[in-house]
């Protein structure tokens, strides 16, 4: 039995928007990516498996159980914090998870104990009682992975969770998620996230899975390769990219005499991405 697992899963707005088409999926790690574009369908896909969004055709299950079918047997079992969620100006990041930790079902003192011990986790120590209206936007964002990590849910989903954190939060934020016990399904655009973070990666490009495995998993066609900018057939944007081993590079160099406007970087998630479906226009 799968953590997630879709079968052909297809969502149509009503705007005639195609968000998923026929998108099948098999996560099975403690920390899965979803990865994508702006587009992509990543927070469609996340808004069915949390059971907010029913789907148009297709399955889906969140541990056997059926999102459609099951939802209410899900909803006890997960926790799932949307990208577009904002705090309640007046309440503090201890009210706010210590009051959605009571709802779901812990006792007063241990809500508090709990979100206390979370938030200071967090960096947001000496910031737990201020209203939530005096915070960053990167605060305030902490205050929603909080509630997720707080939660004890057997299944945590986050969508976008680093999105305007800077860089030592976001550190924060990927140690606690690997301590953390649940398991977890995160959307980022962030490719060391997911190099940092996660056992499992499912690449979504026009609401269909185009690549999936462990990064090693991912990364094996480009073995013994590097990303040679400047120079090639694919061009993203402005940037002619292509890939050769480090020899072909070096020779590549050479025959420029080192044109410091080619450049040789290594591969990364970064390219796996690239390579796995984004349309790239030809010279």
């Amino acid at each position: 039995m799968g953590i997630v697992t879709t079968k052909n899963l297809t969502k149509v707005y009503p705007n005639g928007t195609k968000a998923l088409d026929k998108l099948n999926l098999d996560l099975n790690s403690r920390i899965s990516c979803i990865i994508g574009r702006n587009g992509a369908g990543k927070t469609t896909l996340i808004r069915i498996l949390s059971t907010q969004l029913r789907p148009t055709s297709g399955k889906a299950e969140i541990m056997g159980y059926d999102v459609v079918r099951d939802r209410e047997k899900i909803r006890k079992i997960i926790c799932s914090i949307p990208q577009e969620v904002k705090p309640v100006g007046i309440a503090s990041p201890l009210e706010h998870v210590a009051m959605y930790l009571t709802a779901r079902g812990f006792s007063i003192k241990d809500a508090l104990k709990v979100s206390r011990g979370v938030l200071t986790e967090l960096g947001l120590g000496h910031f737990m009682s201020k209203p939530s209206d005096e915070l960053s936007g990167g605060m305030k964002r902490k205050i929603f992975v909080a509630m997720a990590i707080a939660s004890n849910a057997d299944l945590v989903f986050l969508d976008e969770p680093t999105v305007g954190l800077d860089p030592i939060s976001r550190l924060e934020v990927w140690g606690a998620l690997r301590r953390l016990r649940s398991r977890v399904v995160l959307t980022t655009h962030y490719m060391e996230e997911a190099e940092a973070l996660c056992e499992e990666i499912a690449i979504i490009e026009k609401g269909k899975v185009v690549s999936s495995g462990s990064l090693e998993e991912l990364m094996e066609p480009l073995k013994g390769k590097v990303r040679v900018e400047g120079y090639g057939e694919m061009k993203i944007g402005s940037m002619n990219i292509t890939y050769l081993s480090k020899k072909e590079a070096k020779m590549l160099l050479d025959k420029y005499n080192n044109d410091r406007r080619i450049s040789i970087k290594p591969v990364s998630l970064e390219d796996v991405f690239i390579l796995s479906g984004v349309e790239v226009e030809k010279d």
